[in-house]
């Protein structure tokens, strides 16, 4: 077969065609727990409300609210997968074998801001957010009503597999996902190109980058301790008692359980089931929605 630019063209428009078709074929769930924010720098820093603002009667002069800058920033990462073909493969019109590669490039591009959003969720019981403490944490600090400092926590603890309750209808999700550059696909085929003149192989490469970070801890629970209705009602009622400084409640609604696959039949049970193990009326039936999450497993 002879190489020409039509042919090219052809190749470049069918393994897109195939990368596009691995991205459209990977499940998109970070966008229950992950707020999307665009960035336009190499990284953004987040002035935080000390808690979710509200309104108050308008008596006298206004009173401003200045966002307190946490020492909290998420710096944007370079993320890249590049694939060769081999210009004999070309020629040889032995291209067959590619087609599933590029379909597994544009499944990886997508599967990348599950991985990092995930991965960050299940860090939460190690890694610090934006106040200094562990994302879930038993001494979030908070001003009282009486102005005195205290704490609240967001986690029971535990040393079994994770489960997490969420608020995720609120202007903020407990995660942000932070994008700087979407998935790009790119082509290096033209004859004077290094790749080609000096390795004899055209190169297409899928590049992005993005990262993610905390958004309020009050927004999600995380346990480890066993999944049941106790648990449950323990994540339940103390999300909906959490308060902003000052002591005003937040009016929070826990609306998403997020489970790995071991946990499946637990939480469907839980969620699902007309009954409670002791023949009971299941008080928790249709409370919360239910996401299993793979890249949790």
């Amino acid at each position: 077969m002879i190489i020409t630019a039509p042919l090219l063209a052809d190749l470049r428009i069918g393994f897109h065609a195939e990368f596009q078709a691995g991205i459209a074929a990977t499940p998109v769930l970070r966008e229950r727990i992950a707020t999307t924010i665009r960035s336009t720098t190499g990284e953004n820093r987040y002035g935080w409300m000390k808690a979710l603002p509200g309104m108050r009667e308008w008596i006298g002069p206004r009173t401003v609210d200045n966002l307190s800058e946490a020492a909290y920033a998420i710096v944007n990462r370079a993320f890249e997968k590049t694939v060769g073909v081999r210009r004999t493969d070309i020629e040889d019109d032995n291209l067959g074998q590619y087609a599933a590669a590029f379909r597994l490039l544009g499944e990886a591009a997508a599967a990348l801001p599950e991985t990092l959003v995930w991965d960050l969720l299940k860090a939460g019981f190690t890694t610090d957010c934006w106040d200094g403490q562990y994302f879930f944490d038993t001494d979030h600090p908070v001003l009282l009503a009486d102005g005195t400092a205290g704490t609240f926590a967001n986690t029971d603890g535990g040393a079994g597999t994770a489960w997490f309750l969420a608020v995720t209808r609120r202007a903020i999700r407990p995660v942000i996902y932070q994008e700087r550059k979407a998935v790009a696909f790119t082509v290096k085929d033209r004859p004077d190109d290094d790749n080609v003149f000096w390795e004899n192989q055209v190169v297409y490469g899928a590049d992005m980058r993005c990262n993610v970070g905390y958004g309020l801890p009050q927004l999600c629970w995380g346990s480890k301790q066993t999944l049941d209705a106790t648990r449950y009602a323990t994540a339940r009622a103390a999300i909906m008692g959490f308060r902003a400084d000052g002591g005003r409640p937040l009016g929070l609604m826990p609306d998403l359980l997020i489970v790995p696959p071991a946990l499946e039949g637990a939480a469907r049970k839980l969620l699902n089931s007309e009954y409670a193990s002791g023949g009971e009326s299941n008080e928790w039936k249709g409370t919360a929605d239910l996401l299993v999450v793979p890249w949790l497993a």
